[in-house]
């Protein structure tokens, strides 16, 4: 599908204005009529130019700012209620389905013990770490 540089533009400042929290209150509608095209017409060359409709860039869009907020240590909850969804069950279902784990899950699995010092091994012992243990080993490399 050729589309019109100038809807091209619009379409770029319609992706801009989705993934943006500052925009979050806007609608698909009214998104749609600042670029001067019907919502169904805006949907379809958003969804060919972007490969995903306009709801499912913003879904995703949401869902990373979720991710950052989780690895930072937020609780579930917090998360669920800045991000704007209507329910903790909808956004747990949402999470578990686009990121493969629940909020839960995944903020235990990424979040960064914060009074545990990171190990530090010399160079020397990480090199040995990498040889084989015994002479049957190093002659199968």
């Amino acid at each position: 599908m050729l589309i019109a540089p100038p809807t091209f533009r619009r379409l770029v400042r319609a992706r801009e204005l989705l993934v943006s929290e500052a925009h979050d209150a806007l609608t698909v509608r009214a998104i749609a009529a600042q670029l001067r095209l019907s919502p169904f017409h805006f949907i379809r060359q958003f969804a060919a130019v972007y490969g995903r409709t306009p709801h499912q860039l913003r879904t995703q869009a949401r869902l990373e700012r979720a991710k950052r907020l989780l690895a930072a240590g937020t609780p579930v909850t917090e998360v669920c209620l800045e991000l704007g969804f209507s329910s903790l069950g909808s956004f747990s279902a949402l999470f578990t389905r686009w990121v493969g784990a629940s909020p839960t899950h995944y903020r235990r699995s990424v979040q960064v013990p914060r009074n545990v010092a990171p190990v530090v091994i010399p160079g020397c012992l990480g090199l040995m770490a990498q040889l084989p243990r015994n002479s049957r080993e190093a002659t199968r490399l």
